[in-house]
């Protein structure tokens, strides 16, 4: 067998377990227990090995049926199913396992706790030498390369106050990580519903063997506690791309009310200058943008709060900055810095969310001045005092119907069900970057066609597509990929990263486009590609569809569209010709295939 990928749990008391053979409810995962190590198989294909299994028993305990709604993501109406067994992993603890139609999920659970830190765990995966994967190189940002090896001994590119540099032999790894154990068949590791009294966790390897840590926890547990789920989505790139089981697992929101919660596109002001936000005119050029647009939001960035010191600014405040906007129909969205991660040196405002007496005062600040959203920036990680201090942050911002944008900050893991008003996280290496580094230059194009295979397969993701201009370093992908990206990346709040000059000159089409991009999707599809190489997704809004696509390499590249689950339509054909201009055309027949320029893209829009 190629590549086999095993994984070791090491859980205490030594056992033995009988010969078993359980599956999923569609039967294509088969666990089945061989000389005290549980198989899964995918397809007949052995995909994974839990070795060294030490419980007595695996016990069949129900059937679980996920059927739910929600408010943003790859689609809104979300189902799913599995086989749950559980087994005794020594006394007072269990471990949960459940075989879904698209992969398994295990957590351990304890009761009788008497005053003492979170168990240790042991779990751990083997990735042999030879098999393929795509893993990045952990930051307390999640902002790096997924660069594709077939060894643990890979040199990593990229991460938030590291991605100058490179390292060799690194051992510490961040979700999620993707890998192909067996030729055309795939496994995202990763994990999902932190709650309170959990910190998160990371991979750190020796050599083939890479264990799961949970971050720093101090919490003295007493009474019950369960660990987060541990998820390996398996099977196709079809099934990795379009599964849901980070939010299948994680816990429904307590909301009662959630029609304020509105997905949208946002206008944002601080790629093209690295600051601007303290200036009330360049502020208002993005308001205006957003109106000839129809875009329903703004969001003014760092530094508003220094907004009254800046003399051309004839004493306005950030409080006439969200009137002008609300105004012109446009709703504004404020960044504040979150002040536990980069503080010293960092842009304010600070210090104004950490105390909760605090943290309610401007939340309801926020609330009477008209503000609909903030975005929190500079997080410390995934300790459990930060992903305490991020519930605290989304719990408050409900209170005050604020939107909640998490940058700076860990992956999602499945809060986008729990709580909805978090509509975006950054936690990817985006468009910001051309701020900060010459390589993102021309790594962009492949890294982007990565992203849709990992980062953003667990939730939604705040890259800030969409440059048609350069930034303080340019970049080398077209108008059409970049345009691409508006519809292959998942956000419930898109923000768009150009100027208003540069968004403003483009063909009305294009501009038609994004006045009318939809941000929540009913549907999504795989449609062609491979990670780094290439992607094509499929995207469904009411009877609408778009479909995406990018060339991740250098050189020119067809790109498969097989589309027939899409009834025929008008479609409108967005992609670039070969002196690197718009093409722009509407199509009679939906094509099989579209040849695309290096790093070049193409959008479909078909519609009724």
């Amino acid at each position: 067998m190629k590549r086999l990928l095993s994984a070791i749990f090491l859980c205490g008391v030594a056992l033995v377990i009988n010969a078993q053979k359980v599956m999923s409810p569609n039967g294509k995962l088969m666990a089945k227990t061989i000389d005290k190590k549980l198989v899964i198989n995918y397809k007949n294909k052995q995909v994974l090995e839990l070795a060294d299994v030490q419980y007595n028993k695996l016990d069949f305990v129900r059937k679980v049926k996920d059927d739910y709604q929600m408010l943003e993501g790859k689609r809104l109406h979300c189902t799913n199913q599995a086989n749950e067994y559980q087994a005794s992993i020594g006394q007072n603890a269990k471990m949960v396992m459940r075989l879904y139609n698209d992969g398994i999920a295990f957590c351990y659970e304890y009761t009788n706790l008497q005053n003492t830190k979170a168990p240790a765990e042991q779990t751990a995966y083997i990735i042999h030498e030879g098999t393929k994967r795509w893993m990045q190189q952990w930051s307390d940002s999640y902002e790096g390369f997924f660069p594709l090896s077939t060894t643990s001994e890979v040199k990593a590119l990229g991460g938030f106050g590291g991605a100058m540099v490179q390292k060799n032999n690194n051992t510490h790894w961040g979700y999620p990580l993707l890998m192909e154990p067996v030729d055309g068949v795939f496994a995202l590791i990763t994990e999902a519903n932190i709650e309170r009294r959990q910190s998160a966790s990371s991979l750190y390897n020796q050599g083939e063997v890479f264990s799961v840590k949970p971050d720093q926890n101090d919490v003295l547990l007493s009474g019950d506690w369960h660990t987060p789920w541990r998820v390996v989505i398996i099977g196709t790139i079809a099934d990795i791309v379009q599964s849901t089981l980070v939010t299948d697992v994680s816990e429904p929101t307590k909301y009662e009310d959630t029609s304020w919660i509105k997905p949208g596109v946002v206008s944002w002001i601080y790629w093209a200058n690295n600051h601007g936000s303290n200036d009330y005119n360049i502020i208002k050029k993005y308001v205006d943008m957003a109106v000839t647009l129809k875009l329903p939001y703004v969001l003014i960035d760092a530094e508003w709060d220094e907004m009254d010191k800046l003399p051309s600014n004839e004493g306005k405040t950030i409080e006439d900055a969200v009137a002008y906007a609300n105004a012109k129909g446009v709703k504004p969205l404020i960044w504040y810095n979150s002040s536990v991660g980069w503080i010293n040196g960092a842009p304010g405002p600070k210090f104004r969310l950490n105390k909760p007496e605090d943290r309610e005062k401007e939340f309801a600040w926020c609330e009477k001045i008209g503000v609909a959203g903030v975005k929190i920036d500079f997080f410390s990680g995934d300790n459990e005092s930060n992903m305490s201090y991020c519930q605290d942050l989304m719990e408050s911002a409900a209170r005050h119907h604020l939107l909640v944008n998490f940058h700076g900050a860990p992956i999602p893991r499945g809060w986008q069900r729990t709580y909805p008003n978090l509509l975006s996280t950054e936690g990817v290496y985006g468009a910001e970057w051309y701020n900060n580094v010459p390589h993102f230059t021309k790594k962009a194009a492949s890294h982007n066609a990565m992203l849709p295979f990992t980062r953003n397969v667990v939730g939604p993701m705040d890259y800030t597509p969409c440059a048609f201009s350069d930034s303080q370093h340019p970049h080398i992908t077209s108008n059409a990929h970049e345009l691409a990206l508006t519809v292959l990346f998942e956000s419930g709040l898109q923000h768009l990263a150009d100027r208003p000059e540069s968004f403003l000159s483009q063909p009305q089409a294009v501009q038609d486009f994004l006045g009318q991009l939809p941000t929540v999707w009913d549907e999504t599809r795989y449609v062609s590609g491979y990670p780094g190489q290439s992607a094509v997704l499929a995207r469904r809004s009411g009877d609408t569809w778009y479909v995406a696509g990018i060339n991740g390499s250098d050189e020119p590249q067809t790109l498969a569209t097989d589309l027939r689950f899409i009834k025929k339509g008008n479609a409108r054909l967005f992609a670039d010709d070969a002196s690197g201009q718009w093409n722009i055309n509407t199509i009679s027949k939906l094509p099989s295939k579209i040849a695309c320029q290096p790093r070049g893209g193409f959008v479909l829009v078909i519609s009724k």
